[in-house]
């Protein structure tokens, strides 16, 4: 069973695209203390909401997890 979670994003497209690219910005310089690479899918996810390119991207991510995961991870 697929059990899902909610985060509050902001209501403004503006910010939730500036959130988005934030932390992808920071995910890309993970190696430095306080950001990290867990940055990246999060921003990724968070601009998946706007853009129809990122939606993809995560669905077939999410597909794809969820076969392994049903098959094993052979």
């Amino acid at each position: 069973m697929l059990r899902r979670h909610g985060i509050r994003l902001p209501h403004s497209r503006k910010k939730r695209l500036a959130l988005g690219w934030g932390l992808v910005l920071g995910g890309l310089v993970g190696f430095l203390p306080i950001v990290g690479f867990w940055m990246l899918p999060l921003g990724m996810a968070v601009l998946s909401v706007d853009l129809p390119k990122v939606r993809r991207w995560r669905r077939q991510s999410q597909v794809f997890v969820e076969r392994k995961r049903r098959n094993g991870w052979k």
